[in-house]
């Protein structure tokens, strides 16, 4: 048995069954517990949850290993599938071979001689447990494999499921239930992370909350298909499974060749959901590159000029940005080649002389002598067939001979496993890096993987992922100064995997206020607010007609990376310096906003709240909203948990520019008087929001007084 501690959080793997088994993840199990001085102990834990042997069943009780085994007697899914040649080493079985471990780590070795195949796990439990295992063909023909997943046990009391659909425009929707008996699924052959299945789910003591319950959560870093599955077995095991999704024969391993399962990122908590995410929070902020140097608020050109470009106008939008605070501005789509609408020209990443007869220069400089940063759109893995490239290189588009290909948005998925195709795009983009003072590139991906083939035929989304890796860690190499922003639809590739090369996402291609509460909720239990993209947009939404105040877009937008996504040039003059005293607020409170531990809390719908407390408990920003009408006309007391609970705070409301007073006679007495209460007394207690119209929010300041 080998311990490993964590922050907050204990795991016990049993090195000795073959594949590595799970004893204990979970809460911590004290000092007294040590491999290396109390063995026996360690046994003893073990033991106490000896399980009986049942009628109908084997002569043993088949353990959940990381890679649960068909041929060990597991009744569930097996966690690696492949075969050799006529079917033969199907099912694996395999004996212990080896460990190694220190600072928190733990690398075990397993080998199935019969089979001819080595299995490496390789176990890191810091903030979060990260578990990655590896599948080595030591035989000496090939080993088709059809999938490799890591498997976490959780106990018997984790009683409820949190998972997570959405579409696009409409990501991170959360769904709550019992944990059924029997298997649940959920599978993305989408070819990106995907809207519809984020790779993310909670479990939990029954009826667990924010701020109550034994939680655990399970993410998969990976940027393609995906597969996850929670299983209720008959015996009452409880068991999480998460892996990439293969195609039929799309990886082959040669003899000696290895496959490496993406990393399997879990958390725990014993206070509920919201210390839990911390987890995925601080495992994030912990990787080298994370952004330490404040997030600059941009304006994207989208939703003001679409594929309308002029230079002159252009530089009047800049000059109209930095005066209401802007200190980024990014160029979207329709600067290249023939693109003039989404029909064409994708994949001709030149400088279209037609729109910018004297290049980027003109406007690039404009914007840099205002003092901000420019930034701009690629979408380097797609091609449209009327394109100059296509004309040249059809053999290019990730497509399957003999079929005519689905077009999607006009479009075809570009083959960055070809080596033609992977030099050709790495050219293009380092020239118009190096030859341009760009800062920020938004990097798009708009399309599905539909019968995608590489050149040899097999199916091709595990190689193009793994390429566009390379492609992002060769250009991140050569220049280290340009950020990087993964935008896919939208949301649809969101992961801690293509957060190591990237250094924010862009949320939803919704910007409606009302959306953007539950879509941004449901990020923050996966991304801290400094990587997610939160935008003003125009006052009604482009994708979904509502109509919101500033106040109300404002409030939900500041808490991320803020962003500005409207036509300032068409602001009325009231407007024009609410923009502007918003975008000072946000740059107020961004030391906060970026630093701080995000919070979430219970209320009854259809309120929300939320916000960010400072890491030292010194500060906080609550968020409460109203998302339409309530049945009470008072608004319930907010209660603060978390907090440190001997310290006094003081309880104020930030007044956004524009808000309205709301529907009440008079509003509560504490806004005036700004009470001081302490932590504990704001947990136990909570203090009652003011009356608010539907689709609006209030700000909720804390500051301490000692």
């Amino acid at each position: 048995m080998i311990h490993l501690r964590g922050n907050g959080t204990d795991l016990v793997v049993d090195v000795d069954s073959g594949a590595p088994v799970v004893v204990h993840w979970g809460a911590p199990l004290g000092p007294d517990i040590d491999a290396e001085v109390d063995a026996d102990g360690l046994d003893a834990l073990v033991s106490a949850l000896d399980r009986p042997l049942v009628q109908g069943s084997p002569d043993v009780v088949s353990p959940v290993s990381v890679v649960p085994e068909h041929g060990s007697g597991f009744p569930g899914r097996a966690g690696l599938r492949g075969h050799r040649s006529r079917g033969r080493a199907w099912s694996s079985r395999f004996g212990p071979a080896g460990h190694e471990s220190g600072d928190g780590r733990l690398v075990v070795e397993a080998v199935d001689p019969v089979a001819r195949l080595r299995l490496t796990t390789t176990f890191e439990l810091g903030h979060a447990l990260v578990v990655r295992t590896a599948i080595t063909n030591e035989g000496d023909d090939r080993y088709m494999l059809d999938g490799l997943s890591v498997a976490l046990p959780l106990p018997e009391c984790a009683g409820d499921l949190l998972t997570f659909h959405g579409r696009h425009a409409r990501e991170f929707q959360p769904a709550r239930r019992p944990w059924p008996s029997g298997a649940m699924l959920a599978e993305n052959w989408r070819g990106r992370t995907s809207h519809e299945h984020p790779s993310l789910l909670f479990a939990g003591t029954a009826g667990f909350g924010e701020w109550q319950g034994e939680v655990w959560g399970v993410h998969l870093a990976w940027s393609g298909n995906h597969e996850m599955v929670a299983e209720r077995l008959p015996d009452g095991r409880r068991i999480v499974q998460v892996g990439e999704l293969l195609h039929p024969g799309e990886v082959a391993l040669e003899p000696g060749e290895s496959y490496s399962t993406p990393e399997v990122v879990a958390v725990h908590s014993g206070d509920g959901l919201t210390p839990a995410t911390w987890g995925f929070h601080r495992h994030l902020r912990g990787r080298p590159g994370h952004p330490t140097t404040p997030r600059p608020v941009l304006l994207n050109t989208w939703e003001a000029v679409y594929f309308d470009h002029d230079t002159e106008r252009l530089c009047a939008l800049a000059t109209a940005a930095e005066r209401v605070g802007i200190e980024r501005f990014v160029l979207d789509d329709g600067w290249f080649g023939s693109r003039r609408d989404d029909t064409k020209g994708l994949g001709d990443w030149w400088v279209s002389p037609d729109m910018y007869p004297d290049g980027l220069g003109p406007l690039i400089a404009h914007v840099r002598s205002l003092g901000m940063e420019f930034g701009i759109w690629v979408e380097p893995e797609m091609v449209n067939p009327d394109s100059d490239l296509y004309r040249a290189h059809p053999e290019w588009a990730l497509t399957t001979e003999g079929y005519a290909p689905v077009l999607a948005r006009n479009q075809l998925v570009l083959d960055l496993a070809h080596p033609g195709a992977y030099a050709y795009v790495y050219e293009r983009l380092d020239a118009l890096l190096c030859d341009h003072d760009i800062a920020f590139v938004k990097w798009d991906m708009n399309r599905d993987h539909i019968q995608g083939s590489g050149t040899d035929g097999a199916a091709g989304t595990h190689a193009q992922t793994i390429a566009l890796y390379r492609l992002l860690d060769e250009l991140g190499a050569a220049h280290p100064d340009v950020e990087i922003e993964s935008c896919s639809s939208g949301g649809a590739r969101i992961d801690h995997e293509i957060l190591r090369r990237t250094v924010r996402v862009w949320t939803s291609d919704c910007n409606d206020a009302l959306e953007r509460q539950t879509i941004q909720r449901g990020t923050s239990m996966l991304i801290p607010p400094e990587l997610v993209g939160a935008h003003i947009g125009p006052t009604r939404s482009h994708t979904t007609g509502r109509s919101h105040t500033l106040a109300f877009r404002a409030a939900t937008a500041m808490f991320g990376h803020l962003g500005v996504e409207w036509n300032v040039l068409e602001l009325e003059r009231v407007e024009t310096e609410r923009l502007r005293d918003v975008i000072a607020m946000h740059k107020r409170f961004r030391p906060l906003l970026h630093t701080g531990d995000t919070v979430r809390f219970d209320v009854e719908e259809p309120y929300v709240a939320h916000g960010v407390y400072a890491s030292d408990r010194s500060e906080a920003l609550i968020s409460f909203a109203l998302l339409a009408s309530a049945l009470s006309h008072t608004p319930p007391p907010l209660r603060l948990p978390g907090l440190d609970p001997d310290r006094r705070y003081r309880v104020s409301v930030v007044d956004l520019p524009g808000a309205g007073r709301g529907p009440a006679r008079a509003q509560p007495d504490w806004i005036e008087s700004k009470p001081v209460l302490t932590g504990r007394q704001l947990a136990a207690h909570g203090v009652r929001p003011p009356s608010t119209y539907p689709e609006s929010a209030t700000l909720i300041h804390l500051t301490t007084t000692d």
